[in-house]
């Protein structure tokens, strides 16, 4: 059920997300033109309905970034990793695809290559893999050090250390503060390489791209693919440590 539940949350958190994306940026699409605020705020709420959906089963890590951060500071078994990640990337390929459909008219009537990549993955405003890294391993950071904070605001209602994730994200206000965690981030760190902030959230939608025929569509830019991975883990796992290491309570 853990992986079923990572699969499908992540699916949602890409349907939504690049969805906003492609309304957008698509040629003749009726949202077109809408900017960079609807771009945040859409991947904002589409991360809180993945965690109000799925929540309750697998804590809705939707992000391998969030489960080797767990796993590093004993908040997750190790044996698990590698269920929730590939969960994670089939999810989020899977809704890509669905945008891909949901948007099957406006792929032709747009002409520019790169919009069509991102609309599936991150792409750097100005390409600089050094400074793209420490962009990204600073917005994931935050990311995380900001999931474990709202977590750890719930021990005090019951035992302290009691609480999980999935106690947490399954009912109440708290996904919407992760909501509105990400949508903080698009605001004001996203602007140099669009926040990925999530190894599933951008490789599987750029398999996708790859696999998908895409009229006019380019390449899939897995030159710079291996930023949004590695940087985001990096970013995750120093914040969990981190976390602990101030000796606050997860």
């Amino acid at each position: 059920m853990i992986y079923l539940a990572e699969f499908v949350g992540t699916a949602i958190l890409t349907l939504l997300g690049c969805g906003v994306v492609a309304g957008v940026t698509l040629a003749n699409s009726k949202a077109a033109g809408g900017g960079w605020i609807v771009i945040t705020f859409g991947w904002g709420l589409a991360v809180a309905m993945a965690v109000y959906t799925v929540g309750q089963y697998s804590g809705a890590h939707i992000n391998p970034a969030v489960t080797l951060g767990l796993a590093s500071i004993g908040e997750l078994p190790w044996l698990q990793v590698p269920g929730y990640i590939a969960a994670q990337v089939a999810g989020g390929l899977f809704g890509s695809v669905l945008v891909y459909l949901a948007y099957f008219r406006h792929w032709r009537e747009t002409p520019d290559a790169e919009t069509k990549l991102g609309v599936f993955s991150t792409i750097p405003a100005v390409r600089s893999i050094p400074a793209n890294f420490v962009t990204e391993v600073i917005g994931t950071f935050m990311l995380i050090f900001g999931i474990l904070g709202i977590n750890a605001n719930m021990n005090p209602l019951g035992e302290a250390g009691n609480g999980t994730l999935a106690d947490l994200f399954g009912t109440g206000v708290a996904p919407l503060l992760v909501g509105f965690l990400v949508l903080a981030i698009g605001l004001s760190l996203g602007g140099p390489t669009g926040y990925a902030i999530n190894p599933a959230r951008d490789l599987g939608p750029r398999i996708a791209h790859a696999l998908l025929p895409i009229p006019g569509k380019g390449g899939s830019d897995w030159s710079y693919a291996w930023v949004p991975i590695v940087a985001p883990i990096v970013g995750g796992v120093l914040a969990a440590q981190t976390f602990v290491l101030l000796g606050f309570q997860v």
